[in-house]
């Protein structure tokens, strides 16, 4: 394809923005605007038209999905995209240590520790601490490295203001340079460091990559925007793409400032605004933008529909969270009859314990779905094992892999006996080579003499199985040097990294294990193995194809879903989920306050509850509903929910308004009304007293008995409208015991006795 028929089909602001040549630049993107096609159009520009070399051009994101979506729309604009550096974040990082490790003061065998890893090499570090305890302290240690913080840092107090976390964070550090391996934040935090504090490097890469992209860049941390800073010299070409109105993820790290500043930190850059939205109708624009534009920390865009009007979003009032999932149902049975997919539709909640009214009545109702968010493959028991077997083969000083599969299957070989083996750890020599240590494995040979018979035969055969697949891979030689990347895929039908695994996963014993439990339990763990298998058919079989398969599997799996299998089902998902997403038809749930949003926030928090209200809107192509309950069940008892103060920030001009409607929320209505429709001032209703109020005031008048399905009999002692507009009323029952309960939501199970 050339470049007139690719920019042909861009828009003036895409098409600017594409072109765009010299100051930094800023592509503020909103939801639905085609940023991804800029972006990847943007590489093969530069590579065909201003003859830049692929090489030179990094281009990072967040996720494994992204960037093999850029990277295949760039090379299907320009076929040499594919020698560009097109990662995640994180891969990047890992990339640059492996081409720095010694400057570093790593393995160049590293793997990559994920949160449970973490965790257990806490505990390991700092027996006294409790598994409970260590999950915080490894939450506050990831954080820590997003700010690029090490611990001797003094804005520690920030994360985690007790004394004991620097000490904490220090002894984490120390084991786990001791294993030889990085953590998740390591990937950014030591590249950053050595990019700072090595002027050859720094030199060396800024002059390698002369062009850099960022995409969702409103989703950077500290720690990536100083990798950034770092790898940007005078003479590279940065742009960035993001949208300040989708940043959502702070409790990641996440920070909103970096695209806010970004011009006041890259003098001269250019902003192009990119407003046209070709994913969603009118009217849901409009909610969207009215909604978001009550954030005061924001850019400021307005998204405009290039598909035109369409259906008003529907808010519906709901009794309770059971009939919240009735109505979802029902909307979504019609829907099918008329040859809606079920897969056309998506429900959106705050946290993942909202789906369980939603998945009991599926499961009655026959009505197929799926949740996004479940264990994923690569967290599953049986796959960590065989990999836990790869990364200690990878790096005999890996404590985490090595405590995993010494006794799996069992050995005679528990956490007595490993405890004594990594206590001998201190009298093996370390190398000081670019070659792995032999580390554990050392550690295991002098702890052979102190063991029993059946233990000391097993863990000999444990050591020769190692080593035997180390030489096999080519442990030991030395890796490739050179920071090109640009090797020719290996013959698909040469051997494979795959043909070792299988091999390793028999020879372990790991195969005759699953297969057991497959028996006892049901489940499918030998078949998600030898998925696994297939999985590292790409990858050579040695040390290179090795490291490459690590990596693949180890980073950027946070936000991934278990696979991309398309099934005719409704999607639960948490509205943190849905980003990148969307979908014709979604319905958004449990829009009460304290649920959406969360209670007690700050007002800083409260704009990114708003911008996660925005997201979620913006996720909807065709139809969108939202729903408000005024009875929700929480923490083992009955609340009464107020509306969410977002929906009072709606056009309710621009709503289909169906239900049972709040007073509060008749009020908004009744204020947004055009002068001409408003009715005439009338004294009665000048309070907050609706006729709807008037008509509950008699039914369930003061001195009326009542008959309650759990309490029996009482009086209603006081009738009134609280503070939220709603009619509430105070029985006193035989038992002596007073009750308090709304009687538009609860007539069901509380009735009027006449006797």
């Amino acid at each position: 394809m050339t470049s007139e028929q690719y920019l042909s089909v861009l828009n003036p602001e895409q098409k600017a923005a594409v072109m765009h040549e010299g100051s930094p630049l800023l592509i503020l993107a909103g939801a639905g605007s085609g940023k991804t096609r800029v972006i990847t159009t943007k590489i093969a520009y530069l590579i065909a038209e201003k003859n830049i070399r692929p090489q030179s051009i990094l281009a990072v994101t967040f996720t494994k999905k992204a960037a093999k979506e850029m990277l295949d729309r760039a090379v299907q604009l320009e076929p040499r995209a594919d020698k560009a550096q097109i990662r995640t974040f994180h891969s990047f990082g890992a990339w640059f240590l492996r081409v720095y490790a010694e400057q570093a003061g790593l393995d160049p065998n590293f793997t990559v520790y994920d949160d449970d890893d973490m965790v257990t090499l806490l505990t390991k570090a700092i027996p006294d601490l409790p598994k409970k305890n260590a999950s915080h302290v490894a939450h506050c240690i990831s954080l820590a490295k997003d700010y690029c913080y090490e611990p001797d840092n003094p804005h520690l107090a920030d994360i985690d203001h007790s004394p004991e976390f620097p000490e904490y964070y220090e002894a984490y550090q120390k084991r786990l340079r001791e294993t030889g391996n990085v953590d998740f934040g390591d990937l950014i935090m030591l590249p950053v460091l050595l990019l700072q504090q090595n002027e050859r490097i720094r030199t060396q890469m800024q002059y390698r990559f002369r062009v850099i992209l960022v995409d969702e860049y409103q989703d950077s941390n500290v720690a990536q925007f100083q990798l950034l800073s770092a790898l940007a010299g005078p003479e590279t070409y940065v742009c960035v793409v993001g949208d300040d109105d989708q940043s959502i993820y702070k409790f990641r790290g996440a920070e909103v400032q970096n695209i806010l500043s970004f011009q006041d930190q890259f003098p001269g850059t250019t902003l192009i605004k990119l407003e046209r939205n070709y994913r969603s109708v009118a009217p849901i624009l409009h909610a969207a933008d009215v909604v978001v534009s009550n954030n005061s920390d924001r850019l400021g865009k307005t998204l405009s529909a290039e598909r035109g009007d369409g259906k008003k979003p529907v808010l519906a009032f709901i009794p309770t969270q059971d009939d919240e999932a009735r109505f979802a149902v029902e909307l979504i049975k019609a829907a099918h009859k008329k040859g809606v997919p079920y897969a056309d539709w998506a429900i959106l909640y705050r946290t993942n314990a909202q789906s369980l009214s939603f998945e009991t009545l599926f499961n009655n109702k026959k009505l197929p779905y799926t949740i996004v968010g479940s264990l994923k493959f690569w967290e599953r028991e049986e796959i960590k094992d065989a990999l836990c077997w790869l990364s200690f083969i990878a790096n005999p000083r890996d404590e985490i892999a090595f405590r995993r599969i010494v006794n799996k299957p069992a050995r005679g070989i528990g956490p007595t006996s490993q405890d004594k083996i990594i206590a001998r750890l201190p009298e093996t020599a370390v190398s000081e080579s670019l070659l792995p240590s032999k580390g554990i494995l050392d550690a295991c040979r002098l702890a052979l003499s102190s063991m029993s018979a059946k233990a000391k035969k097993s863990l000999g055969e444990f050591i020769e199985l190692i080593e035997k697949y180390q030489t096999e891979l080519g442990m030991y030689e030395p890796r490739a040097e050179g920071l090109e990347s640009d090797e020719e895929p290996a013959d698909k039908d040469a051997p494979s990294l795959a043909d070792v695994l299988e091999r390793l996963i028999k020879e372990t014993g790991l195969i005759e294990y699953h297969t057991a439990q497959d028996e006892i339990a049901g489940t499918q763990r030998v078949a998600n193995l030898q998925e696994l298998c297939n999985s590292a058919i790409p990858y050579a079989p040695d040390r290179n194809g090795l490291l490459e398969y690590l990596d693949h599997v180890n980073l950027d799996r946070t936000l991934e879903t278990e696979n991309d299998e398309q099934v005719d089902a409704v999607t639960l998902i948490t509205l943190h989920n849905t980003k990148g997403l969307e979908f014709p038809r979604v319905m958004i749930t449990g829009l009460e306050e304290g649920i959406f949003p969360r209670a007690e926030k700050s007002a800083e928090e409260l704009e990114e509850e708003r911008r996660l209200f925005y997201v979620g809107i913006t996720r909807a192509r065709d139809e969108l509903y939202m729903t408000s309950c005024g009875v929700r069940r929480m923490y083992g008892r009955t609340e009464y929910m107020a509306i969410s103060p977002f929906l009072k920030e709606l056009d309710t001009q621009q709503l289909e308004v169906i239900g049972s409607i709040p007073s509060s929320f008749k009020r908004v209505m009744q204020a947004q009304q055009p002068a001409s429709e408003k009715p005439e001032d009338n004294p009665d209703e000048a309070g907050y007293v609706t006729e709807e109020d008037m008509e509950l005031l008699e039914r369930w008048r003061k001195g009326r008995t009542v008959f309650h399905d759990d309490y029996g009999y009482g009086v209603i002692v006081s009738a009134k409208v609280n503070e939220d507009s709603e009619f509430i009323i105070d029985v006193q029952f035989q038992s002596g015991a007073t009750k308090k309960f709304l009687p538009k939501y609860q007539a069901n199970r509380l009735m009027i006795a006449e006797i």
